[in-house]
């Protein structure tokens, strides 16, 4: 690895074995991606193909594409710091087939949101291979490395967008088409999962380790520096905990065939039952953080939390506000246009298809601007201006019989849309490169817990999701916009006061 070190990054040689595992990644978190977003580019055939399912009831399944998506990057997280991110990546695609094949040729309201709960866990693929990148390359190149992995992964939602409703719709005309466009996905991520088994690598050859992470009840609790950054901690568990009850409440307000999915005592139940988990993991937090700052934490593992914390706030504002207008964009559009669900899903697929450059720019430039943190707060302004703008893509239309407020475009014809295409694609350009200056920064945090920081802020991606599309379902898009500009306005004054520029991130060798 040492000559690998100082290599130029060089994105097609494929020479270096740390550039093949990087585009062995990339393509794996591509797929879980295709797979995640597979259904919003669906909507219409799917609402047609159910008597029992309604505009609301999607919004609820689009919920809980995103909800277990939470405790699964924390879990993940904590599994890949324990048994390398190649057995975890792997394991997690092929898995994900089963979840994937029950959702695709579910009958049944219950079917649809149990299955789809279980494949959102698939969200939690992209916290891996930002372990498995970091493992490959050093930290004066990371932001680059991280930020191409994750903007051609995560172009897999626009692939999905574009490609899902043509396979489903056009190619495979007929009730069960979309079905099989489905099913499709999952099988080739299965057989993917199964081809990155055998050929990745979780370290360049004599870099394995010499120490392994203490094992035992703490893998997945993070160590802290301070009892302020114990408080800290404890805190931030909470919102994860919270993000599921808000899920629970809105299953239980879904009216299946003149009945409520479940009743207020279930609901209540859940959330008992959710307090109790929280509750029990602060006193597992405790337990193994206590005795360790009574016993005085050495300099050389001290970190500040304060800077997971920001960070927590900024993939909230930024992957959250991401998943969730990935989610409802094409039906926006749609419905905003009045165009068709395949023309819907290409113009709704420019938001996630900037990915390809605007978060390898958002690595690069943490990598090159000298500061990651004022990175991020240049980024993280830009949202807040971006989804502002897009908030004025539509007006506020005729109130439609039943009481739903519609949209229509700010100005007539279709140099309107083609504007409204690029206003969405500035929006993505600061939502993805923020993502990418995140990330850039978490290896940077502390190295030997990059899994378990990835897996924090990634979680609190989802949590901003479900938080993001709860609020969609008692909103109109055009609100919606300008409540995703406050969110990243919100994130920017969190970390102007409390990220950390890290020490050491921009260091030519180690991770």
């Amino acid at each position: 690895m040492s000559n690998q070190k100082h290599a130029d990054f060089k994105l097609f040689d494929f020479k270096q074995e740390r550039v093949k595992m990087l585009h062995y990644t990339w393509i794996a978190f591509f797929l879980t991606f295709f797979v995640w977003f597979n259904m919003a580019p669906l909507k219409t055939a799917m609402v047609e193909s159910f008597d029992f399912l309604d505009d609301k009831n999607f919004k609820s399944l689009l919920l809980c594409n995103v909800a277990l998506t939470i405790p699964a990057r924390i879990v993940v997280g904590a599994l890949i710091d324990k048994y390398g991110p190649r057995i975890v990546f792997s394991w997690l695609m092929i898995l994900s087939v089963i979840p994937g094949l029950i959702f695709a040729f579910a009958d049944s309201f219950t079917v649809l949101v149990v299955s789809r709960l279980a494949l959102s866990s698939i969200g939690a693929g992209f916290v891996i291979g930002i372990k498995m990148t970091a493992h490959w390359f050093p930290a004066h190149q990371i932001g680059r490395a991280e930020g191409f992995y994750a903007g051609w992964g995560n172009f897999g939602s626009a692939a999905a967008s574009g490609l899902i409703p043509f396979i489903g719709l056009t190619l495979l005309q007929g009730e069960m088409g979309w079905r099989w466009a489905m099913a499709f996905s999952s099988v080739i991520t299965a057989l993917y999962g199964i081809f990155y088994y055998f050929k990745a690598k979780d370290y360049p050859d004599g870099q394995e380790p010499k120490a392994k992470i203490v094992k035992g009840k703490g893998d997945d609790v993070m160590p802290v520096s301070s009892k302020g950054d114990l408080i800290q901690y404890l805190f931030w568990t909470i919102p994860l905990y919270g993000a599921l009850g808000l899920l629970a409440r809105n299953l239980q307000l879904q009216v299946i065939n003149g009945e409520n999915m479940f009743s207020e005592n279930v609901m209540y139940g859940i959330w008992a039952a959710l307090a109790i988990m929280n509750l029990l993991q602060m006193a597992k937090i405790l337990k193994f953080n206590l005795p360790r700052l009574k016993a005085g934490i050495p300099e050389s593992e001290k970190y500040p939390y304060s800077s997971v914390g920001a960070l927590n706030t900024t993939y909230f504002a930024n992957f959250g506000a991401e998943l969730a207008v990935v989610s409802m964009l094409p039906f926006f559009f749609e419905g905003t246009f009045k165009i068709s669900p395949q023309m819907a899903g290409l113009v709704a697929g420019s938001f996630a298809v900037i990915n390809l450059v605007a978060r390898p720019l958002g690595g690069y430039l943490s990598d090159k601007m000298g500061s990651r943190r004022n990175t991020m707060l240049m980024y993280m302004i830009g949202i807040t201006i971006g989804f502002g703008l897009m908030g004025f893509i539509s007006s506020y239309g005729p109130v439609a019989a039943d009481g739903t407020q519609t949209l229509v475009p700010t100005f007539d014809g279709t140099w309107w849309l083609v504007v409204s295409v690029i206003i969405t694609m500035t929006a993505s350009m600061f939502v993805q490169g923020a993502e990418g200056a995140t990330f850039a920064m978490i290896p940077s945090i502390k190295a030997d817990m990059t899994g378990r920081i990835a897996g924090m802020a990634g979680a609190y991606g989802n949590v901003g999701a479900v938080t993001y599309l709860f609020i969609l379902s008692m909103v109109d898009a055009k609100t919606f916009f300008f409540i995703l500009s406050g969110g990243a306005l919100i994130s920017f004054i969190v970390c102007f006061f409390t990220l950390k520029e890290p020490e050491g991130a921009f260091g030519e060798g180690g991770h």
